[in-house]
Formats: C-alpha cells, structure tokens, sequence
C-alpha cells in the first residue's frame, strides 16, 4: 500500500513517536500495589485537618450529610484507637461535634461512636511519644470531661464509660501495622493530670433526670477514687463529698445511687482528708439525707445487700459524729441512734422500736457494734450525755455485762437472740464503752447499781468452770480459753470509776468488800506460776490503781489494806528490775506499786511499821539506785512521805548499796545527775561558777523572762515541781547535813549547794521579782528598792560563802591525798630497806 522508499512513521498509543525513547512507567502490577499502600497509610492516619477545615467552613456548615460522612470515615478508620499525634486534632472535632449536637440531633450518634474509641487505649508509633505528648493527651482528656456540658444523655453515658474503661483496662497487644497501646500507668496517671475526677463530680448537678448518666458519673466516680489520693482531692476540691451525699437519696429503683455514693464517700475517706470530707458533710442537708438513707434500709432493707448498705452509713455516720460541727444532735438522728443502741435490750414505746425486728444475722451484730461504738464517740459532746439518761443507756450496757449474759440461754421461748460468741463480744464491747460513758453518769452507774454488779461479774471470772472465752475480735484479745478478756475490761472500769474520787461510789464499793475482793485478786495472780502477758500485767496495774483510789486519804481503808496488801506490794517491789524493760507494761506495774505505797500504806502507823519490817524501804532505795530517771521523782516522793515516819530513818540511814554506797551518797550523785541533765552551770569538780545563778538551770535561763499575771507561778517555781532537787533537799532535812556516812570530798562539795537550795531558790525568786518590775516600768519606793537589793545581794553572798567553803574542802582533799602519797612513799622505802637487810643476812 505505501511505495518504496517510503518513511513509515507509526505512533505510539501513548501518542510518543515509536523512534524516539519513550519514559519508563511503572507496570500495572506496580500501580495497584503502590496505591495499596497510601489507601493503608490513608486509612492508619486520615486527614483530619480536612475534617475540622469541613466542620468549621461557613460555607459548608449547611451540609450535615456530608458533614457525617465524613465523620463516619474517621471512626472506621480509627477502630483500634487514636494515635497520640493525632490526640489534638481528634478531640477538636469532638468538640466541634458537641456543639452542633446541641442543634442537631444527627451528630449525636456519631459522637457517641467517636467517643466509644476513646474507651480503647491511645495509640503511640514510638517509645519517646508518651512523654512527647503527655501535655497534648492531658488536654485532651480535660477536653472529654468539658464535654458534659452536652445535654444529651447517651452522650454523657458514653464519656463515662469511656473513662472507666480508659482508667481501669489494661491492652498491652502489639498491632500489625507497628503501633502498640499506652500502658495503663501512663493513662491513669495522666487522667489525675487533667483532672477529669473533678469535673465530673462538679458536672453531677446536670444529671438530675438522667439516671443511666448518673449511675454511669457514680461509676466512674467510684473506680477513680477507689486508690488514687490524687483523684480524691479533685473531687474534695470541687465539694464532692457534699454533692454526692445530696443527691444519694434520690428515687432510685435498682438502688445504684445510694450504693455508688456510699462506695465513693468510703473512697474518699480512705484515701483523701477525712477531715475534709467529715467538714462537707457536717451541715443539716447531708445529715438528713443520711438518716433518710439509714432508717429507709434499717426498717425496710431485708436483704443482705440493704444490712451492708446500712452498716456502711453507720460507719460513715460515725466517722461524722467525730467532728464537733457536726449537727447530729440539733437534726434529731443522735437521739433516734441511741435509742438503737439500747434494742433489744430494753423495751421501748417509740415507734421506730416497735417496728424494728433484727435477724440476729452477722450484719445485724456488726450494727450492734456500730452502735456501741458510736455511743464512745458522741460521749465527746456533753450535751449528749443528756439522750443517754433519756434512753437509758446505762441500764441497758449493765444488761449486757452482767454474768449472766455470758451464757447462751434463749430469753423466751423460740425466740432468736445472739450466739454466745456474739454475746461475749458485746459484753466486752459494752465494758470497754462503759469506761468512756459511765464517768459521764454517776447517778445513773449509782441507781443501776453498778458496782454490785461489776463485783459479781469480778467474781464470776475467778470461779472455775466450764466457760471457754473465745478471744474473738479487738476486746478478745489474751481471753481466748477462759475469763481473761472480761478480767481486763472489768477492773478498767472499776479503776476509771474510783478515779472520779466520788465518795458515795468508793464507800459503796468498800462496803461490799472491794478491798479484800482485789487483794485476793491479786494473791491468785502472784501465786499462778505460768508465764505472764501483756493482758495479766495490764489487769495487775489496774487493780493497785484502784486500790490506791480507794484508800487515798481514808485511814480505815488502809487499816482493811493491812498486812495481806502490804505483803502483796513487798513482792511486786521485789520484781527484777531487767523486766523494767520488758515491753509488756511492767513499768507502769512497778509504778502502780510504788503508788499504792503512798497511797495505802504511808500515813497508817500499823500499814508503815509492817511496811519497814519487810524491808520496803530498802526496796525502795534500791529501786531508787536502778530504776530510769522517769520514775525517780515518784520514788523520791513516797520515800519523802515515808520518812514522816521516825523508824523510817534508821532504816535508810542502815541501807547500803553496790560498793557500800550509802543513802546520802546515791542522793547527792543523783542531784548531780539532775544538775547534769537541766544543764546548772559547774565545773569539773562540781563547784558554782555563778555566783548571780547558783542554781538557775539552762532553761530557765534560754526562756525568754516575761511578766506573769499573779495567778500564774514563774519559771523559778516551776523548776521546782518539774525536777526531784526539792524533795532531795527535803530528805537532807530529815537526814541532817552533818555526820553523814560514806560520803567523799565530791559529795561534800555537792552537799553544800543542797544545804543552801532554799536561799538559793528564794534569791532567784526575789530576782525574777525585780526584772519583771522592770519589764512593767515599775519603781519600788526608796525602802522596797533597798530591801530588794538587799535580798538579792544576801543570795550572791550565800554563794560566795559556798564557794568559800568548796575551795576549802578540796584544799583538804588535796593536803589529804598528799599525805597518803607521803606515807605510801614512806611504806615503799620501809620495804626497800627490809629487803636490803635480808640480802646482806
């Protein structure tokens, strides 16, 4: 068709010339394989900036469909969750969408889902992205707290849950496309970051009518204060506590309010300021809705689930009767829950009582405990005192420690009443209240006859028989086997009783023979041969204290003391003093016992001589020389009283210690160490270096000296009942300063700052005089400013005059210490020359 020679020039079908080089294009497979890769890399990272570009252009803000649309595609390609990068972008348009879900009910669906992926962990690509973007997921969390603000309820729901599941699910799988989840400490520190538990707890006032949103809020309220203090504080900070507890009691049918807010104001206690929450919930408002919330479960709650619940309140109840503020009384609830305290024990008329039936159930014990309990702590309220007369609570606490109640017998027939391990636990719960309650009631612990019944149920725990004490709970503890754990409680209250000092309830209980009763006591525990406890030891000390209540100041009762309570205090004077330091609380027993002397012994002639025949006043002295210098100030003091006695001197002038120390010397050391310890100015050899502050200790002198109201005694005073130098001084009085045995030039020195301390101490009394007269810009007249200067210089010339006198007794010691080297020489060169003798011979 074409002719020879003709040039044939065909085209391409790309349109190039066949003899040209055509470019290099990628082959088809090529293509779809590349275009694979960016619709995946489209799909892990969708362009969101063109989404915020389309929800914010006025000129699209008509095209809601293509507006979700768009939407639509985020979420399916963020199924797995949001990538850190992409935080800021997507929580912009979660706002964006929150705004236009106000209008348009359309956006509410998809926000719903955007926010349903929020639940799942945010994504990182890098290690170093969880500290890149701390400050960008701790916005964006706050972001999804502010979008409470949207009214519609599923929309708050869904934050909700995503909180709780953000805050408390832990995904740590690995993804195929490289990305791996934050880790669970990473989120949950960063929600308290962004403080997300304080907005929800202020964003519960927009949940009145949406139930299903609020018990979501309770929820998540619930799991952010239940171990973070950080969280707890947000909510306190914004009133939570307050605000849950007003809204608990709202119509609820499953009753997931009242649980939850329970629950969170449990939280709250454990792990944020009990004394902030008490505070918010100490006023009129909380206080009724708690008692609404109590009676409704205490009357009409049957389940176990409604007894818990009830049991929860009362102790949240208590904890907000601790606060003095607190208005239990004045709304009427104080006075309705002591009259709880008293069912079933007592019969009652008042409506409440006549309608409440107990199960005897565990929980219905453990509110009975409670209930105890809280009788401890509104005794703290004075005002108080007066519901307890009302309701009897005297009465029916002796109803529940008397002896008889220690015996499981039905108290009618068929009728339910408490197991005997409860009933032990309420006997000793109700002895341990009566200690704290009882004080507070005299006349009724007297009209109740209390102390009748305390002796008997004394005496029933030292009769052998076939009761087994269980040892359960906190007041069981060392009474498991027998009566131990009753024992205990029961001489606690008798000593907090007689240590009223009333009259009629200390001759009451002499005139039943207590005396005797707790001295036999006593004998069983020093003649039992096992191994003593903690529990033994306390029930000891508290029989000698009430003994020595009991006898203070009474000469017939110390005659009924007698020789059996002398003999028994001989041997507790006589215990080791390594036990001292035991921890079992034999000090405060060797305390008790040294009490007890003064108290039931000295000041009887009969008590005090057979006293001194069992050597007690050398018990004393030796306990003086070992004991810490905590108790020497009790012991200085009974033997001070003792000594009124005049066979008491023979006895302390005949006692010798460790390197036959004797009483005058252990004395004088011990003002030393006393001197030694307020930091009185001496020096090496003990002498006075003040002649102005002979004795003025280092704190006195440190103390800022200001002008005292007449009422109120000044430092030099003081200084004398807060240190043991007076009654040392004192017992040089009955001693005498001259003659003494064993002392040595030491002592001698110390002997005469002791034998002036009252001029000393009346020199720096009268000094205190004039610098206050100072202070207060007030001159004597010329004959008080003469006889004040007077004084003042009599005291520094008494202490010149002792140290006078400690120079000369060491010049003595000196010239003494030198003739016994002059004669040891001599007795040395005698001894040579003996031996040079017997050489030549």
């Amino acid at each position: 068709m074409f002719s020879a020679g003709t040039r044939v020039t065909t085209r391409a079908p790309n349109g190039f010339k066949s003899g040209r080089a055509a470019p290099h294009f990628p082959s088809i497979n090529q293509f779809f394989t590349q275009g694979a890769q960016d619709h995946h890399e489209a799909a892990r990272h969708p362009d969101l900036s063109r989404v915020i570009h389309l929800l914010e252009d006025p000129i699209s803000s008509s095209l809601k469909e293509r507006h979700i649309f768009a939407l639509k595609k985020v979420v399916k390609r963020c199924q797995k969750g949001f990538l850190l990068r992409d935080l800021a972008d997507v929580f912009t348009i979660l706002n964006l969408c929150g705004e236009k879900a106000k209008d348009h009910p359309g956006f509410v669906p998809i926000l719903c889902d955007l926010l349903q992926i929020c639940r799942l962990p945010f994504l990182k690509e890098k290690a170093s992205d969880e500290t890149n973007y701390a400050s960008v997921v701790t916005n964006s969390l706050s972001q999804m707290g502010f979008l409470m603000r949207v009214p519609d309820s599923k929309i708050r729901e869904q934050i909700c849950a995503s909180i709780i599941s953000l805050y408390s699910t832990d995904r740590t799988k690995q993804y195929e496309d490289g990305v791996c989840p934050t880790s669970l400490g990473y989120r949950q520190e960063l929600v308290e970051r962004s403080g997300l538990a304080e907005t929800l707890a202020m964003s519960l006032a927009l949940l009145e009518n949406q139930l299903p949103a609020k018990h979501q809020a309770l929820r998540a309220l619930q799991m952010l204060s239940s171990s973070s203090a950080i969280n707890c504080s947000l909510i306190l900070k914004a009133g939570g506590a307050q605000k849950i507890c007003f809204h608990m009691n709202e119509p609820d049918p499953s009753g997931q309010v009242l649980f939850r807010s329970s629950e969170i104001l449990w939280n709250l206690l454990e792990n944020g300021s009990r004394e902030e929450v008490t505070s918010q919930l100490s006023n009129m408002d909380c206080i009724t809705v708690l008692k609404e919330a109590f009676l409704h479960l205490l009357l009409d709650g049957y389940r176990h689930y409604d007894q818990q619940l009830r049991n929860d309140l009362l102790v949240i109840i208590t904890l907000i009767a601790e606060n003095p503020s607190a208005p239990l009384i004045e709304s009427g609830f104080a006075k309705q829950l002591i009259l709880f305290v008293t069912f079933p024990e007592l019969k009652s008329h008042n409506p409440l009582i006549r309608n409440l039936k107990l199960a005897f159930t565990s929980e219905d014990f453990e509110m009975k405990k409670l209930l105890l309990n809280l009788l401890v702590v509104l005794s703290r309220d004075l005002s108080a005192v007066q519901l307890f007369r009302e309701s009897r609570v005297m009465l029916a606490l002796m109803l529940l420690v008397r002896p008889s109640s220690s015996d499981s017998r039905p108290s009618g027939k068929g009728r339910r009443t408490w197991t005997s391990v409860q009933q032990e636990e309420l006997q000793l719960q109700a002895l341990a209240t009566l200690a704290t309650v009882a004080p507070l009631m005299m006349e009724e612990y007297v009209s109740c006859q209390a102390n009748t019944c305390l002796l008997m149920l004394l005496e029933w725990c030292t009769q052998q028989d076939t009761y087994f004490g269980q040892g359960h709970a906190f007041h069981g503890a060392g009474g498991r086997g027998g009566k131990k754990a009753q024992m205990r409680y029961c001489v606690r209250l008798l000593r907090c009783m007689t240590s009223l000092g009333n009259s009629l309830i200390n001759q009451d209980l002499c005139d039943q023979g207590a005396i005797s009763q707790l001295l036999g006591l006593l004998r069983r525990f020093q003649e039992r041969e096992e191994e003593e406890d903690a529990v033994c030891v306390e029930i000891q000390t508290d029989v000698l204290l009430t003994l020595t209540a009991l006898c203070e100041e009474d000469m017939h009762r110390k005659e009924l003391f007698g020789s059996e309570g002398v003999e028994m205090t001989i041997r507790y004077l006589k215990m080791n003093p390594a036990l001292l330091q035991s921890g079992l609380g034999h000090n405060r027993l060797f305390m008790s016992s040294v009490d007890c002397v003064w108290s039931c012994i000295v000041g009887c002639y009969l008590t005090e001589d057979l006293f001194l025949e069992k050597e007690g006043a050398f018990l004393l002295l030796d306990f003086l020389h070992l004991s810490p210098r905590g108790m020497k100030g009790v012991l200085l003091g009974t033997l001070l009283e003792l000594c009124d006695n005049p066979k008491t001197l023979v006895h302390v002038e005949a006692w010798r210690g460790e390197k036959e120390l004797t009483a005058p010397a252990l004395l004088l050391q011990l003002w030393r160490q006393e001197e030694a310890e307020l930091g009185v100015k001496r020096d090496q050899h003990g002498r006075i270096t003040d002649v102005k502050k002979p004795i003025l200790s280092r704190y006195q002198e440190e103390g800022l000296l200001v002008s005292v109201p007449a009422n109120r005694p000044s430092a030099a005073v003081i200084d004398v009942s807060e240190n043991f130098r007076s009654k040392i001084y004192a017992l040089f009085l009955r001693l005498g300063f001259e003659d003494l045995p064993g002392l040595t030039a030491e002592d001698y020195i110390t002997l005469s700052i002791v034998s002036r301390y009252l001029d000393f101490k009346i020199g720096e009394v009268w000094g205190e005089i004039s610098t206050e007269l100072e202070l207060e810009g007030v001159r004597p007249i010329t004959p008080d400013a003469e006889a004040l200067k007077t004084i003042i210089q009599t005291s520094e010339d008494t202490a010149r005059h002792v140290c006078s006198l400690q120079q000369n007794i060491l010049d003595q010691q000196e010239q003494e210490d030198l003739k016994e080297e002059k004669l040891a020489y001599k007795e040395l060169q005698f001894a040579s020359a003996e031996e040079v003798l017997f050489v030549f011979d």
